[in-house]
């Protein structure tokens, strides 16, 4: 039985995350400060999934005030999934906790990882945020990042910080840059979150700008398959993935299948493009494919209508 770490245990992906480790038998030290970004009552309720479980630590604390080299000394695995999430939160006053959370708290991570006896792999959960704009659809990890968003230069880097420690002191980093993950537990900042939510309440749903921008959306299910797959592939240390649904799918199309899993029409209100957001993103995850064995086995349709089964039962 391995000891594991996952930071940002009680959030969307890290609770699957762990709970899927913990299925596994693994020793798991979850880690999360539950702050405010969002309502922490949906980080209790993830976090409830995983106290069933006596192989389950949880600790409540910020990741820079922690003693890791205490914490690392048997641990074997750090998924590293904590982070300030959310692209249109990073702009202005709220800067401040992107550059605490995402990067200072990394390199603090980084610092100890470097000096771990033990320590065979650290995951590190980036972003399709670092490609703002990307020229090339499908993109691969070889074209140039070219973040649009103050939170996609945090990820970048944090991401960057990763590779240095990785080439200066050995530490076994891997990078998974996820395309817009969704499905049950997703945080209720996210737009299919909302958008359920809404059409629950049969309330219009906000859409940006035309309904005409595309995303690669990636299941739950498939994030945490990567997330596996990357602690203990041999090839994958020092290399960054893209991980996505497999299909670059438009917007107002999206609407249109919650329609059918729904039964009724959608109502939408659009507003002006948000500052910072991708017009278009596309995953090229032949790499993952490769290395990792990776294989997105989620279709869109099932994975939504696995989201609005737990949209319901949530507010019901």
């Amino acid at each position: 039985m391995a000891k594991i770490i996952v930071t940002g245990a009680a959030g969307f992906i890290g609770s699957h995350l762990a709970e899927a480790l913990l299925q596994q038998g693994q020793e798991v030290i979850g880690i999360d400060e539950v702050n405010d970004y969002y309502d922490p009552i949906f980080k209790r309720k993830n976090l409830a999934h995983l106290q069933v479980f006596p192989n389950f630590t949880f600790i409540e604390e910020d990741i820079q005030l922690l003693d890791w080299p205490a914490l690392l000394q048997d641990v074997e695995v750090v998924y590293h999934q904590a982070a300030q999430a959310g692209v249109r939160a990073s702009w202005g006053k709220g800067f401040r906790a992107y550059t605490e959370r995402n990067l200072n708290a990394t390199q603090v991570l980084l610092e100890a990882a470097k000096d771990a006896k033990n320590l065979q792999r650290l995951v590190f959960a980036s972003t399709s945020s670092v490609y703002g704009d990307a020229e090339t659809l499908p993109t691969h990890e070889g074209i140039p990042p070219r973040p649009v968003s103050p939170y996609g230069i945090t990820k970048l880097a944090a991401e960057r910080l990763c590779g240095l420690y990785h080439k200066n002191f050995g530490v076994p980093f891997v990078s998974l840059r996820y395309f817009t993950v969704y499905g049950p537990r997703q945080r209720p900042d996210m737009a299919f979150h909302k958008f359920f939510k809404a059409a629950l309440a049969d309330e219009a749903i906000p859409v940006f700008g035309d309904g005409q921008q595309t995303r690669d959306f990636t299941f739950i299910n498939d994030a945490v398959a990567a997330n596996l797959a990357a602690a203990t592939a041999p090839n994958a240390i020092g290399e960054i993935f893209n991980i996505g649904g497999g299909s670059r799918v438009v917007l107002a199309e999206v609407l249109a299948t919650m329609e059918e899993i729904i039964g009724k029409p959608i109502k939408r209100n659009h507003i002006e493009k948000a500052m910072g957001d991708a017009r278009h993103t596309a995953a090229d995850v032949s790499k993952a494919r490769e290395i990792l064995g990776y294989q997105p086995k989620v279709s869109l349709k099932e994975g939504l209508t696995q989201e609005w089964h737990w949209i319901k039962a949530l507010y019901s």
